[in-house]
């Protein structure tokens, strides 16, 4: 099944990539193409492999076959000769490029919100002390937050806590952002000040890949929804076909009747 954009090249090329942990095969040949600018949504049931599919785009898992590329460059392992693993400076740099935000928050506890984004800043793109400070306070604004640059995570709530792990991933520069369930551990009332934050990143042109049960905020954010069952890409389309009452995609229709009632 193809799940690539009619137009422009792809910036994630994602091409018959599988994954095994011991016997069972967590992703089977999943091909993904997302081009620049795309929101693209990876939906469906626990244990298809969503999340998976995000830790070996952004090589925090390492894939077992295929081919993963950014912009072109294979991520995790060398592109000339035998399969060989990028040396962990090499591998560090290339994280750099695919911003991370997970279900956890992963904030440093003895830093505060501003220190937490300043320092892959320092440490990674070699920002001076000064310059990292104008970006982290720069990004906290956005996501609401530049009052709370001296407070620690432990003085915010889940919410501005996920925000703040937002700021940090994007203050970065990445190509592409990869958000992996990142309400799943909020509130129901923190949930839509984190998405509104999302929203504004997609309209801004950011590239998302973004694993999710909100099925709302899918269909209205996406470019593109991927349908994910059993390891493999079992459905991919724009939302409106996707979402569809009608689909005749059985385990699709499954998977959304339990959403149909609360958000549609």
């Amino acid at each position: 099944m193809s799940t690539s954009p009619n137009d422009n090249p792809a910036l994630l090329d994602v091409s018959d990539v599988s994954k095994s942990f011991g016997a069972v095969e967590v992703l089977r040949s999943v091909s993904l193409r997302v081009a620049k600018g795309e929101v693209v949504t990876v939906i469906g049931p626990s244990g298809s492999g969503k999340t998976t599919l995000l830790r070996c785009v952004n090589f925090l898992e390492s894939y077992d076959s295929g081919s993963i590329r950014i912009d072109g460059k294979e991520v995790g392992f060398r592109e000339t000769g035998a399969r060989q693993r990028r040396s962990e400076r090499d591998l560090a740099a290339m994280r750099a490029e695919t911003g991370m935000v997970f279900q956890s928050f992963n904030l440093f506890p003895h830093l505060t919100t501003a220190g937490n984004i300043m320092l892959g800043l320092r440490k990674v793109r070699g920002k001076s002390e000064a310059e990292a400070r104008t970006i982290a306070e720069h990004w906290l604004g956005r996501v609401g937050l530049a009052h709370k640059a001296d407070s620690l995570p432990a003085e915010l709530s889940g919410g501005q806590q996920q925000r703040v792990g937002i700021a940090r991933a994007v203050a970065m520069g990445p190509k592409i952002l990869l958000l992996d369930e990142i309400t799943s551990a909020l509130d129901p009332e923190l949930v839509g000040e984190v998405l509104e934050v999302v929203r504004s990143l997609a309209e801004d042109g950011m590239t998302m890949v973004m694993v999710t049960h909100e099925m709302a905020f899918a269909r209205d954010a996406s470019s593109r929804i991927i349908f994910m069952a059993d390891g493999g890409v079992s459905a991919a389309g724009p939302p409106a076909e996707i979402l569809a009452a009608d689909t005749d995609n059985e385990r699709l229709r499954t998977f959304l009747a339990r959403f149909r009632a609360s958000h549609f």
